[in-house]
């Protein structure tokens, strides 16, 4: 089965676009280097929970949005090459390319697939 990581993180609501087209070029970046897809979105009904939520886990601002994405990969072996050349890549130059939000609220990790339906 594939393997996915997945990311959830707060971005300034203004930056809708801005932020759109980073995901855009990252997506092509991931997919030169194994990613199967690439799914970027934009919240739009993500209530703050009184013990936990998507807000409050990555400390959302009343002017920012969260988004949740994920990369599907066809393994981890996979995921894990693809990942460090992609890292590598002049593309995600932080200093030429910045995140367009704050990567230190930023929630990612890897998932192995147990249902595919």
């Amino acid at each position: 089965m594939n393997y996915v990581d997945g990311f959830v993180a707060a971005v300034a609501s203004s930056d809708r676009e801005k932020y759109r087209q980073y995901a855009q070029d990252a997506s092509a970046v991931f997919k030169e280097n194994g990613a199967l897809s690439v799914v970027e979105c934009w919240g739009d009904d993500v209530p703050e929970g009184k013990i936990t939520s998507f807000p409050m886990a990555v400390q959302c601002k009343a002017d920012e949005t969260v988004i949740f994405s994920w990369i599907i990969w066809p393994s981890k072996a996979v995921r894990d090459a693809g990942l460090e050349k992609a890292m590598q890549d002049p593309r995600f130059d932080m200093e030429k390319n910045p995140m367009p939000f704050d990567g230190k609220r930023m929630i990612f990790g890897g998932f192995e697939m147990i249902v595919d339906a």
